[in-house]
């Protein structure tokens, strides 16, 4: 019997799936627990039309990204910290202070763990730091860290 998956099941398929599989397991276990459907043309269709939706969201998802990279190309993020000699920083500048910088001068909500900044910034002057907007998707954000 052809049955749709509607959840993963371990050893068996994933979520979207279409396997040929056993009529007794299809019936005692995966259509009776509400995993799985059975193949009909108009739950085939169904899939298809949902696997459609997916796509086209996803591709959304990314035309939104590349936008926001051209959008922080253009911006420039200004941080003030105390500084000592040589133009190094008491204490630090850490990505959590980029995104509510970022938020607060050109209001761009970003979640702090997609500015992958490997070390914190210590000293005063221009850097760039990576963003991850996607996982296709990857920008930079210029930061100006200035003396207080």
């Amino acid at each position: 019997m052809k049955v749709i998956f509607i959840q993963d099941v371990k050893g068996k398929g994933k979520k979207g799936d279409v396997k040929n599989v056993s009529d007794g397991y299809a019936r005692n276990f995966l259509l009776k627990n509400n995993v799985a459907v059975e193949a009909t043309p108009a739950n085939l269709s169904a899939l298809k039309a949902q696997k459609n939706k997916q796509a086209k969201l996803a591709e959304e998802e990314v035309k939104e990204a590349e936008q926001l990279k051209a959008k922080l190309a253009n911006l420039e993020v200004k941080l003030v910290a105390k500084s000592g000699d040589g133009g190094r920083l008491f204490g630090s500048i850490t990505s959590k202070q980029i995104a509510e910088e970022l938020q607060k001068s050109h209001n761009i909500k970003m979640d702090k763990r997609k500015i992958e900044l490997d070390q914190p910034i210590r000293s005063l002057g221009y850097t760039n730091v990576p963003v991850k907007l996607h996982q296709e998707v990857h920008g930079t954000i210029k930061v100006h860290v200035v003396e207080k």
